[in-house]
């Protein structure tokens, strides 16, 4: 067999061993050059949750009815991906202005066992205080992810600690908490500013 042949073999069984891991995230992945938010929602994605916001206050998705929401899964030991996804949001908000009220913007922890209220209170707010960290007890939050059918894995480390791998795409949600769009990591600001633009001016009526 030839070198090249291993080599494509070896890449086939790699990509077969991920297939599993990615499907939900690549399920709910828009084309990043698509500006527009879906022509209709998606269902099986969204639905009730209860969780504790970052000021201690038990909150459910009937709290957040009232607009279309932005919502992203991370956790605050995040080394890269959640870091700048949270920034970018935070200056995508800062371009919509007085539109980015119609929007509830919130951040739900994948890892409740490190990422308490005050500690997500914290994270978030270094970036945006439009953004709202959200968590839970571990029950609440695996209901969270489940309903929203977000990837959440705990990564060993060597040095004993761990990470985790978890879904990368930013849910626009509507009102009824219908996935209406997403917004893929590392998405062109102006396609990602063009989606939330649309999203807040679906809740401008709310």
């Amino acid at each position: 067999m030839s070198s090249l042949r291993i080599v494509l073999f070896a890449v086939a069984g790699l990509a077969f061993a991920g297939l599993a891991a990615v499907t939900a995230m690549s399920m709910i992945d828009a084309p990043r050059n698509q500006d527009a938010l879906f022509s209709e929602p998606v269902a099986g994605i969204g639905g009730p949750f209860q969780l504790v916001d970052q000021n201690g206050r038990a909150v459910t998705e009937a709290d957040f009815s009232d607009k279309p929401k932005v919502i992203y899964f991370g956790f605050t030991f995040c080394p890269e991906i959640c870091p700048t996804t949270l920034f970018e949001l935070s200056n995508l908000l800062e371009e919509l202005g007085p539109a980015a009220d119609n929007l509830h913007v919130l951040f739900i922890t994948v890892d409740p066992e490190r990422d308490t209220p005050e500690m997500i209170g914290g994270y978030v707010g270094a970036f945006s205080d439009r953004i709202l960290g959200l968590s839970g007890t571990q029950d609440e939050v695996d209901a969270a992810v489940a309903a929203y059918r977000v990837y959440a894995a705990r990564v060993p480390l060597e040095n004993g600690g761990y990470t985790m791998d978890h879904t990368a795409s930013v849910f626009l949600m509507n009102a009824q908490n219908q996935l209406v769009g997403t917004i893929a990591y590392g998405e062109a600001h102006d396609t990602a500013l063009a989606k939330l633009r649309r999203l807040a001016g679906a809740g401008a009526g709310s």
